[in-house]
């Protein structure tokens, strides 16, 4: 059942959660690095690094839910507050990360990161 926290800005979701949610149309935001993200990635994510979500944060959909993961939920919980303080208002944080997505046996995609991560 997804989560709120008493003075947490986002949703925590199961990895269950988060797959529907995605399939409701989503964006969803890997902050992992680019070596962790050719390891395997959700196929719909856009790869914005933690350390670098502060100057892309105009590439975070303002009107729709935004799920961030990373890869054991973490470094996402981080990327969901500074989401939170630059204006987005519908975030969730995968729980468990990439790590329980693999565990539920969820499909991974594997592919270079983007050019501009590379």
């Amino acid at each position: 059942m997804p989560e709120q926290r008493s003075g947490e800005p986002f949703t925590r979701l199961s990895v269950k959660e988060a797959h529907e949610l995605i399939k409701q149309g989503a964006e969803v935001i890997d902050v992992r690095q680019p070596g962790e993200w050719a390891q395997g990635h959700l196929q719909q994510a856009k790869l914005i690094p933690v350390d670098g979500l502060y100057e892309r944060i105009d590439e975070v959909a303002e009107d729709k839910d935004v799920l961030f993961y990373c890869a054991m939920g973490v470094r996402s919980a981080l990327a969901a507050e500074i989401g939170a303080a630059m204006g987005r208002t519908r975030i969730f944080n995968m729980e468990g990360g990439i790590e329980a997505w693999k565990a539920a046996g969820l499909p991974l995609f594997k592919d270079a990161p983007p050019a501009a991560h590379r």
